[in-house]
């Protein structure tokens, strides 16, 4: 890389030089206002070879300094243009060198928001990937229909009735996106109000048992008292029904999805100024084919299916859906101050765990 000639190369060197100069002035001036002599030189009258080797040093140390200082903010302002372009693999730090200070401290920091654009930018483009592809599918399938229905009349019935499903198909799928989108930028929640959740949870339930009820399985769920908090009535509900309907979907037939609500109080951080705090945990567990623990947060992510982490399921296991349920469920509950987090079942199966605060 070349020599550094930038503005703040030379406001550096100019600060330095003329502050070492200053210096040397300053005691000249205290000698000569003691009323003190400089040393006699028989040769000349004035020592300008001291003087001349002392200002060249100095100015060689000057340029090396102000060089140390500008050389890795020409390195930052050569990062910054490279992400301005989209150049988000681009790190800085390899380049620092061995010195230690704040400077690589914030090279340190511009790496990791350079790691993290350029993991959101792959995760942007992932997700348009499969929106398209969920998208194209049940158009394909709509358009088939269509072309079913013009080479022979009688199978119209059943052609509208499919073009009908898929329309249905379409519709939750850009429900699901918007409230998904929704939730990734970060929206405020601004429809809070109190709402028991074990009411909620109970009317869920109740929900999922009738539909595990159809395919052979049942719903186990116990609760305790009511727990009401500040939330988003129906993004809590959409959250818990995710979970809830996700366990009934891949539960093994004859077995049982159990659901466990319990409030938990937190009595380590309780003051005359705090009380305590109250959090909702609940527990589904399924009787499913599991996920092995390296996918658990996998699943959590937008279009994860089980089916595609192979060979976890047969394809001729395969469930249909969003796959945005879980996803949704991780950022709505998230916005509430809670956590949700998955792992395999002591007994089988897949286990999920949802921590909500009261407040």
């Amino acid at each position: 890389m070349r020599f550094p000639t930038s503005r703040l190369f030379w406001k550096l060197f100019l600060a330095i030089w003329m502050a070492t100069m200053l210096t040397f002035v300053c005691g000249a001036l205290y000698i000569m206002l003691s009323g003190q002599h400089f040393p006699e030189h028989p040769e000349s009258g004035f020592p300008w070879m001291p003087v001349l080797s002392a200002s060249v040093a100095n100015g060689l140390v000057s340029m090396g300094l102000a060089w140390y200082l500008s050389l890795p903010l020409r390195h930052l302002r050569w990062a910054l243009r490279q992400v301005a372009d989209a150049q988000f693999d681009t790190r800085i730090l390899p380049l620092m060198g061995a010195r230690r200070d704040e400077i690589v401290d914030l090279a340190s920091e511009f790496d990791s928001m350079a790691a993290r654009l350029q993991l959101l930018t792959q995760q942007r483009q992932q997700l348009f990937h499969d929106v398209s592809h969920e998208l194209r599918s049940p158009l394909a399938r709509m358009q088939a229909a269509i072309g079913l229905m013009r080479q022979n009349p009688a199978q119209t019935a059943p052609m509208v009735e499919r073009i009908e499903c898929e329309t249905q198909r379409i519709d939750v799928l850009i429900e699901e996106l918007l409230t998904f989108h929704r939730l990734e930028a970060g929206t405020p929640i601004s429809q809070r109000s109190r709402t028991d959740v074990m009411e909620l949870l109970t009317a869920i339930a109740h929900d999922a048992s009738f539909e595990a009820g159809m395919r052979g399985c049942s719903v186990a769920f116990s609760a305790s008292d009511e727990f009401v908090a500040e939330v988003d009535g129906e993004l809590i509900y959409r959250a818990f029904e995710n979970v809830i309907r996700n366990g009934v979907k891949y539960t093994a037939p004859g077995s049982s999805v159990r659901i466990s609500a319990c409030i938990l109080e937190d009595t380590r951080s309780a003051s005359a100024a705090s009380p305590l705090i109250r959090m909702l945990q609940v527990t589904v567990q399924d009787q499913g084919p599991g996920v092995p623990a390296e996918f658990c947060e996998r699943i959590f992510e937008p279009f994860q299916r089980l089916e595609d982490m192979a060979p976890i399921l047969p394809p001729a296991k395969a469930v249909p859906g969003t796959g945005l349920g879980l996803a949704i469920a991780r950022r709505a509950i998230a916005a509430h101050g809670g956590t949700i987090r998955a792992f395999p079942g002591s007994g089988g199966g897949l286990c999920v765990t949802i921590l909500i605060p009261s407040n």
